[in-house]
């Protein structure tokens, strides 16, 4: 995954306004995708494509805050770029505090532009990768039995075989079972690599700030 896959969402009502950000983006080499309207961004856009998103703060029936408040609460974590004409302090603090990248005012310059989307884009990526290693963890993990999960945990955990008998009364020889096992079906050969595994399955959602 790299930046020749992501894609730069442009949603603003004003034509001349979307047209001249598209037409900078793509002079820059970025693939984009624009709309007139935040409901229409919302129909299309899965969360499954790494980029950005450069939105507008005021558009009728639906403005910049609330398409970012959906964006959230579907827990897609896509950058958020707002461009207003308004430099309003609260309304940029307020943005911020939900998450947004960052907010500029209308006209921006193009160097500008294009150095937040290159920072977002690449914050994008490096979130992409890691749900897709959170996802290939919990694949793994999820192949074991419920005992050879716990054993695992355990083991993880730095407990010994003779501890892990004791914690979930079985043999110690049952242990060595479960913990075989589970080293085979997750086709690692050390405990310290089953703590990495878990430690990623169980990695948190992280956040769409610099």
């Amino acid at each position: 995954m790299n930046e020749q896959d992501a894609i730069i969402y442009v949603v603003d009502d004003d034509d001349a306004m979307r047209r001249s950000l598209v037409y900078l983006l793509d002079s820059a080499g970025w693939r984009t995708l624009p709309f007139t309207s935040g409901r229409d961004f919302l129909d299309q856009y899965d969360g499954h494509v790494p980029g950005c998103l450069l939105l507008d703060v005021l558009m009728p029936l639906m403005g910049g805050m609330e398409v970012q408040q959906i964006l959230d609460t579907r827990e897609f974590c896509l950058p958020v770029i707002f461009l207003s004409a308004h430099g309003d302090l609260p309304m940029a603090v307020q943005a911020m505090k939900r998450g947004a990248f960052d907010f500029l005012e209308k006209p921006c310059k193009d160097h500008v532009l294009l150095d937040v989307v290159g920072r977002s884009v690449r914050h994008s990526i490096k979130h992409c990768i890691g749900q897709q290693q959170v996802f290939a963890a919990n694949t793994r993990l999820n192949s074991l039995t419920a005992r050879e999960r716990e054993v695992a945990e355990c083991l993880a955990a730095g407990e010994s075989n003779k501890t892990i008998a004791r914690k979930l009364s079985i043999s110690d020889k049952t242990v060595q079972v479960h913990r075989h096992n589970a080293m085979e079906k997750l086709q690692i050969h050390s405990t310290a690599e089953i703590a990495r595994l878990i430690l990623t399955a169980n990695s948190v959602r992280n956040t769409t700030t610099s």
